[in-house]
């Protein structure tokens, strides 16, 4: 695998890639898709402390006076940064490596490379601190967005030297002090990386440090919120010596928020150590119903979990779709995130865990990227707000995203060596859809042109899918009301009958963009 240029994030850090472990339930092309140096709607300015903002949103940001404590976290992956070795977009790591066939020594050739997305770009900075410029600018990008905090995911110990990525967790507490002391960075040992393989004092040694640092996430008691991915690796008892050692030695209370792939298998035994819980959940409309009240379902989770006396943490989600695994899932374009934001609300569910902030080997980023540009944030705030206010928020700006894919599911593409990608069992089927979601304050008539073909809808005053058959070409939705245009989105990609890769992520964008 090739090596990375160092960076500091506070001191040098080492000179290698990341690891490839990846947080994630079981479940790029040649050059990139978008053009080099992406989309020119997304990144905040290098500077200052931006609160979110409206003008890019159909309702106005509510002051913070009406907020009810209820509190949105975005899982934050290290192995993918804005920029992994400030060179330019055009021929960094991202395009070179991990968005090509035969990059990382043809390590993803079956899957034709890596990722199929990518952060929104950057051009180089002239800053030897450039690796904590960029967690700071990531730290406002969540802010403007109206997220609270980062769970950032702990893949290895901070004295790792073999990558960089180890210092990452206690730089990203630090970027968050200096952009803004109330955004909080909650601790996520991930179980399925080299964490597993410590002891529970070992662990507790590793969690102490962080413990003293400001932006760290602690409840208004003082005690420590420690949320492990996979936390079921270990058995409760393991937990137990674990936070018992955190008590005694290091005299740090932890309040325990075990993240599960599992939930009812494992719930009643860490009953007793725990202050909430949560699950990784799945990302399509089938597994995430609303209305569902099952023991198995989302808002069965939940509502358990309230029985027991805990906290919930629901896991909001847009889409996945992993090349390097060669499986998908169908999100119904904006369905699965539209599901499971009502699911958060409908469950009273006390935290949210948006999954994933920056994953791009399980195509679950939300940040700014150049599939999505900052469309996917402008168009979950809607849901965001509605959960951190308890009211759907006023429509006072007629808004339409668009949502698509840039090819057919049966599209065959040239690259012949990438391995088929088949649906995730369980998963809603797979479907060509292009989707104009509208936020509109009063009814209006929204047409969709894919290609040679104009779908036609009504739209109601408040929040309509219009969806429409997917073929090649560009993509242009229009929204009338008495006869004048009130919003227009345009596909910033072609759907192409012809794809280098398959891609089976979903790109979006808006008339407010």
């Amino acid at each position: 695998m090739n090596a990375l240029p160092t960076g500091s994030l506070g001191e040098d850090a080492p000179n290698v890639t990341p690891p490839t472990t990846t947080p994630a339930p079981t479940t790029a092309p040649l050059v990139p898709e978008h053009p080099a140096g992406g989309r020119p709607d997304v990144a905040p300015p290098l500077g200052g402390r931006p609160g979110p903002t409206s003008s890019s949103l159909p309702f106005d940001v509510p002051p913070k006076s009406e907020l009810n404590g209820k509190l949105v976290f975005a899982h934050y992956f290290p192995p993918y940064p804005i920029s992994l070795d400030n060179v330019n977009p055009s021929s960094d790591h991202y395009a070179t490596q991990y968005l090509t066939a035969n990059g990382e020594n043809n390590s993803a050739v079956g899957q034709g490379g890596l990722l199929r997305d990518r952060p929104q770009t950057r051009q180089p900075l002239a800053d030897t601190q450039w690796r904590q410029r960029d967690l700071e600018n990531e730290v406002r990008q969540a802010i403007s967005a109206g997220i609270d905090g980062f769970s950032v995911d702990i893949l290895s110990a901070a004295s790792d030297t073999s990558w960089w990525g180890s210092a990452v967790p206690a730089a990203l507490i630090k970027a968050a002090a200096t952009v803004d002391p109330n955004f909080k960075i909650m601790l996520m040992p991930d179980m399925n990386s080299a964490i597993k393989n410590m002891s529970p004092a070992q662990l507790a040694a590793e969690m102490m440090p962080y413990a003293s640092m400001a932006s760290t996430f602690k409840l208004g008691d003082g005690r420590l919120v420690i949320s492990p991915f996979l936390a079921e690796v270990k058995p409760a008892s393991w937990w137990s010596q674990f936070i018992s050692i955190m008590n005694t030695s290091h005299h740090i209370e932890v309040a325990f928020v075990p993240v599960f792939l599992n939930t009812i298998a494992n719930r009643d035994a860490f009953a007793s150590i725990s202050y909430g819980m949560s699950n990784w959940g799945n990302r399509n409309p089938v597994d995430n119903p609303v209305s569902a009240s099952d023991p198995n379902s989302p808002m069965g989770l939940a509502a358990a979990a309230h029985a027991m006396g805990k906290i919930w943490m629901q896991p909001v989600s847009f889409q996945d779709a992993r090349p390097n695994q060669s499986i998908f899932d169908e999100a119904q374009n904006s369905q699965n995130l539209r599901n499971t934001w009502q699911i958060a609300m409908a469950s009273n569910s006390e935290w949210v865990q948006i999954s994933t902030w920056n994953d791009y080997s399980e195509g679950s980023s939300f940040a700014p990227s150049v599939g999505h540009g900052s469309a996917l944030l402008d168009m979950s705030a809607y849901g965001l707000y509605s959960f951190r206010t308890g009211t759907a928020p006023a429509i006072v700006r007629d808004t339409a995203f668009l949502s698509y894919r840039n090819q057919l599911v049966s599209a065959v593409p040239m690259n012949g060596s990438n391995v088929p990608m088949t649906l995730r069992p369980g998963s809603a089927p797979a479907r060509d859809t292009a989707e104009v979601l509208t936020y509109l304050s009063a009814p209006a008539v929204v047409k969709v042109t894919v290609g040679s073909t104009t779908t036609t809808c009504n739209a109601p005053a408040g929040v309509s899918s219009c969806l429409a058959p997917l073929q090649v070409g560009s993509i242009t939705a229009t929204v009338v009301r008495n006869s004048t245009e009130v919003a227009r989105v345009n596909s910033h990609a072609e759907v192409t009958a012809k794809p280098y890769n398959q891609n089976f992520e979903y790109l979006v964008d808006s008339s407010r963009r």
